[in-house]
């Protein structure tokens, strides 16, 4: 899914996957553009180039009120950006996490 918002003067685009096996959201990527379409290609630009340029980290994970363990897999600069990601468009308190691991380099 495509979300637009405008911050500052500039486009916000962020670009949100939804896990089909749980249907939970998470945030793939946020960028800043002059207009729709310069996030647009900014974004095109990050999803053909973004294993080359960030780690992969697999967050494990409980939404609150299940039981199920969930195995989630982001790529971010960071852990904090892995986890931002995560959490994107929720109440950090909804979600219970058990581990972050940075994954080796295939």
């Amino acid at each position: 899914m495509f979300e637009y918002g405008n911050t500052d003067g500039k486009i916000k685009l962020d670009l949100i996957t939804i896990n089909p096996r749980h249907n939970q959201s998470f945030l793939f990527h946020s960028v800043m553009g002059f207009d729709k379409v310069d996030a647009l290609n900014k974004m095109l630009d990050y999803v053909e180039n973004y294993k080359e340029k960030e780690n992969s980290y697999t967050i494990q994970w409980i939404a609150k009120g299940n039981k199920e363990l969930n195995t989630s897999y982001f790529r971010a600069s960071s852990v904090y950006d892995a986890l931002d990601k995560l959490y994107y468009g929720r109440d950090s308190n909804t979600i219970t996490v058990f581990s972050v691991v940075l994954n080796p380099v295939a």
